[in-house]
């Protein structure tokens, strides 16, 4: 189950409840953090918590301020600033990141069917593709014509939906820039002239949960699985025994279903990133062969030595003589980071360690070796601006 899936199921169950709600976004970084823009806590009148917008230095000061709010009924932004270590060990929330973190705090309400998170269940409810949220966290002069909170959802069919109004005036910078986000992938803080002050607006990537299928359904293959799911991928299980591919070997599965070796070729593409595990030598040539022309999978994970590979490779060539360059970059084999794994336990990390970079375009390695910040930086056209440091104490 996704961070996003757990926030939508606590969300009904305190609506059900009749409990009131806050949501605790993270909405603009500088320097380190724990977490990114898009780090979402719901918060309760009671204090309960659902999700994490740091590594839980701030949730406990977060927590009372999101109580606040609901009494208040308006929204805020409260910045977190460890800029300075040894300010921030003595007096601040004791964060060690050096960073600033700027959180918006915002009174649920049950009845707007475009509150926050009921914006967030519309994409998030049979989505396949990425989309954009853009978020108003701070408005600065007046006559700007929009508020803090607002926010405009834009899917990848060119749809728009939300609480942005179209005639604000910044209304078409936003979407200009959230279309180009968009077609990048990049999530963004942008700043706006607006009458007689400025507006800032995060435009964060709603990104899809991995889909994953995985050819084989041996006993190597349940801990991959539970791993997988456990990161809220949706994972599905082919295999052409009925006795191994059955649901209640693989519960933490999305789908689980026999594809006999002849009928391989007419399974339809999805686009998902492949596993093959079968050790069924030829079924993973079936698969390898159904897969060529699927461009769209980018990552097609093969257990077993080099030597299986060269051999299959191989025979494809004879049915597809250029199937080496149809495969290009996108064959993994053998499968997994380099961990010395062994078991199928640590044979199931290192895979999914390693569909983990390829998603994010990472290179693996130790981050100790790294030049590199661990998090690329917020594309951003202006400093963050901080509007006063909240002291904050690290107790939950």
């Amino acid at each position: 189950m996704t961070e996003l899936q757990r926030l939508l199921r606590a969300y009904d169950e305190h609506r059900a409840a009749g409990r009131a709600c806050a949501l605790a976004s993270v909405v603009d970084v500088a320097g380190s953090a724990y977490r990114r823009p898009g780090a979402r806590m719901l918060v309760t009148d009671e204090g309960k918590l659902t999700g994490a917008i740091s590594g839980g230095c701030l949730e406990g000061d977060a927590r009372q301020r999101a109580r606040r709010t609901i009494q208040q009924g308006r929204p805020t932004v409260v910045t977190y600033d460890s800029t300075d270590p040894d300010d921030d060990l003595q007096f601040g929330a004791a964060l060690g990141c050096q960073g600033i973190v700027q959180i918006l705090l915002e009174p649920l309400d049950f009845q707007n069917p475009d509150n926050p998170v009921e914006l967030l269940r519309r994409w998030a409810e049979g989505v396949e593709e990425p989309a954009v949220i853009a978020t108003v966290f701070g408005v600065a002069g007046a006559g700007a014509g929009v508020e803090v909170g607002q926010r405009l959802l834009l899917t990848p069919d060119g749809a728009v939906q939300g609480t942005l109004s179209a005639q604000a005036t910044v209304y078409p910078l936003v979407l200009a820039d959230a279309r180009a986000a968009l077609g990048t992938g990049q999530p963004a803080t942008r700043h706006y002239a607006a009458a007689a002050g400025t507006v800032r607006v995060s435009l964060e990537i709603l990104r899809p949960p991995v889909r994953l299928t995985v050819y084989g359904a041996g006993n190597d293959v349940q801990p991959l699985v539970r791993l997988a799911a456990g990161l809220g991928w949706r994972v599905q299980v082919v295999d052409g025994r009925p006795a191994q591919a059955q649901p209640a070997r693989f519960p933490e599965a999305d789908a689980v279903h026999v594809l006999p070796l002849a009928q391989v070729a007419q399974e339809p593409h999805d686009g998902s990133f492949a596993l093959l595990m079968t050790h069924n030598y030829y079924y993973d040539l079936a698969v390898l062969r159904h897969l060529l022309p699927a461009a769209t999978t980018r990552y097609i994970g093969l257990l077993g030595p080099r030597k299986k590979y060269e051999r299959l490779l191989d025979d494809l060539r004879q049915q597809v003589p250029n199937a080496a360059e149809l495969l290009q970059g996108r064959i993994y084999s053998p499968v997994g980071l380099n961990l010395g794994a062994e078991t199928p336990e640590e044979i199931a990390l290192s895979i999914v360690a390693e569909i983990q970079a390829v998603l994010t375009s990472r290179p693996a390695g130790f981050l100790r070796d790294s030049p590199h910040p661990i998090h690329p930086p917020l594309h951003a056209d202006g400093p963050l601006v901080a509007e006063g440091r909240v002291d904050a104490v690290c107790s939950l």
